[in-house]
């Protein structure tokens, strides 16, 4: 019995081809766009008038046309105007590359555009696409939809409004509503395109980016992402946040897998932490994610929160990285003494394993380095600081102005406490000069090494050790010039009023002269390496921008 079935399936398929044979061929489709009939178990042929020729096909429908072959459970074909219409378990195979489902198929073989509805569904190898209703032109492999839309690609997921699949590429580009999802981060845009093959998403619209495991926002406009590699780079003003920091850049590139970044045209680091923020500017900053590291080049400036007093630092180059990391690599000596202040030990709090320690950071500065507060300004070849122990370390002929005071020496620490200069510390060929008011005077002050002390904000004393000199115009109390004394001493202490000196003290071998104000050659009571640098003090922060 079961072999008669066999012979008996077999001869109505062989009576279907027959029948489909001995059509009339009077198609209006070209050759190449005509739809063939291969299979179906039962075959019914109806021709109402010139136009209207219908061919039924019911069970295991095959048909096709050039290379695309069409399955469904049954199918009417109108041979004259060369339309399908196929319903149940549709399959599209467009050339074994693109395959498409549904319940539902209209398909005008004249245009090659196919119209699909309930659960459809489109493959490439790569992706899958479903939606209610789906237009898949033939020709020139693509895909719309404009009532909403998902794909499904390894581990990320698309959803939008509209859709447009392109087959020869595997782009899809979602419009409207565009959510996409990954175990990583999940992206809200207007529209995005995305290669099933690749995985790279690009962004042509308003886009927001957010990094579940780093609790990262990326806002941009233009750019791409490689789901795959972890790449990205972003365009026209892109902005992203973390919980630490704010970066703004014109470009941005960075890679998630080995956490290096870059930002390119004026990028903007703006820290979050109050207490020991900072903020960079620069036309180029690189970032490394890993290690908390950056350097920024091409005319950068960094912003050191001090309350209401912030400091600026400018220099050819500016790196910021962990301490803790380099005293592994050599030794950060703890300048901060027992008087009253705090080492860098003591300073030091328990910090949680999964966050950074903010104050764990120190600033190198190279070449050229110019500062500026309203308390104080400096420049000198590279400088040195440590949010650990805030302590400015100037090297290579440093200068520091405070008020009408200029302090230079071969190497120069500025203590900063409570946000305020608290210490100022000169090491060999220390001299601090003092214009006096608007004369073309200067009281002068030399010795191997300086210590001076502010008081808020204002020098309140100097300190002179090791030969040392000093020149000092004394004046009375309606400010007229009494003299010009010029002495030297081992050790000579000058005390400030107003940041101005009013009193000397003299310890140890105390040698020096008086001379009066007339017939006084006052350039010979300059002491040598005298030189005034007025002319090179940062006025304000603009001129740290200034590059010569």
């Amino acid at each position: 019995m079961k072999g008669w079935l066999i012979l008996l399936a077999s001869i109505t398929c062989l009576y279907s081809n027959l029948l489909a044979q001995r059509l009339p061929s009077d198609s209006l489709a070209p050759e190449g766009k005509k739809i063939d009939i291969l299979s179906a178990l039962k075959y019914n042929y109806q021709k109402l008038d010139s136009i209207n020729e219908f061919v039924s096909l019911v069970g295991n429908v095959i048909v096709k046309q050039d290379k695309v072959l069409f399955y469904a459970d049954s199918a009417v074909l109108n041979r004259q105007l060369n339309i399908l219409e196929a319903f149940g378990n549709v399959h599209i195979n467009d050339a074994d590359s693109i395959h498409t489902y549904a319940q539902y198929l209209k398909y005008l073989g004249k245009e090659k555009k196919a119209y699909l509805q309930k659960k459809v569904r489109l493959t490439d190898g790569e992706g899958t696409l479903t939606t209610d209703e789906l237009e898949y032109d033939a020709t020139v492999k693509i895909g719309t939809y404009l009532k909403g839309g998902k794909l499904v690609n390894k581990k990320s997921t698309l959803t939008s409004t509209e859709g447009y699949y392109y087959g020869d590429t595997k782009d899809v580009i979602f419009k409207k509503k565009v959510v996409m999802v990954d175990p990583d981060n999940k992206i809200n845009s207007d529209t995005l395109q995305y290669n099933t093959s690749t995985e790279i998403a690009t962004f042509t619209a308003p886009t927001v980016v957010y990094n579940n495991k780093d609790k990262r926002t990326i806002k941009t406009r233009e750019g791409f992402y490689d789901m795959k590699n972890k790449k990205a780079e972003l365009y026209k003003r892109s902005v992203i946040e973390d919980s630490s920091a704010i970066f703004t850049a014109d470009d941005m590139a960075f890679d998630d897998s080995t956490g290096l970044g870059e930002f390119r045209g004026n990028a903007v680091y703006k820290s979050k932490d109050t207490a020991q923020g900072f903020d960079m500017i620069a036309n180029n900053i690189r970032t490394n994610k890993k290690t908390n590291s950056m350097v920024a080049t091409q005319k950068p400036l960094l912003l050191i929160k001090q309350g209401a007093d912030t400091i600026y630092i400018a220099a050819d180059t500016l790196y910021s990285a962990r301490l803790s990391d380099l005293t592994k690599k050599r030794v950060v000596p703890q300048i901060r003494d027992a008087s009253g202040l705090d080492s860098i030990s003591k300073q030091t709090k328990l910090i949680p394993k999964d966050e950074e320690d903010s104050a764990d950071k120190f600033f190198e500065a190279y070449y050229n380095v110019k500062i500026f507060s309203d308390s104080l300004q400096a420049t000198g070849d590279s400088l040195f600081y440590s949010l650990k122990d805030s302590v400015f370390r100037l090297f290579k002929k440093p200068i520091v102005w405070a008020q009408e005071n200029q302090i230079t020496g071969d190497t120069i620490y500025l203590f900063i406490k409570n946000k305020k200069p608290e210490r100022l510390y000169v090491f060999e060929n220390s001299m601090a000069i003092n214009k006096v008011d608007s004369a073309d005077y200067y009281n002068q002050l030399k010795g191997t090494t300086i210590n001076a002390n502010f008081l808020d904000g204002k020098i309140h004393d100097m300190r002179a050790k090791g030969n040392a000199e000093n020149v000092y115009y004394a004046l009375d109390e309606e400010k007229n010039f009494i003299g010009v004394n010029k002495s030297t001493a081992d050790i000579i202490d000058v005390f400030f009023e107003d940041s101005k000196p009013q009193k000397v003290v003299f310890l140890r071998n105390l040698e020096g002269t008086t001379y009066p104000m007339r017939n006084t050659n006052h350039e010979d009571l300059k002491i040598r390496g005298f030189k005034w640098l007025e002319n090179i003090r940062p006025k304000s922060k603009f001129d740290l921008l200034i590059f010569k």
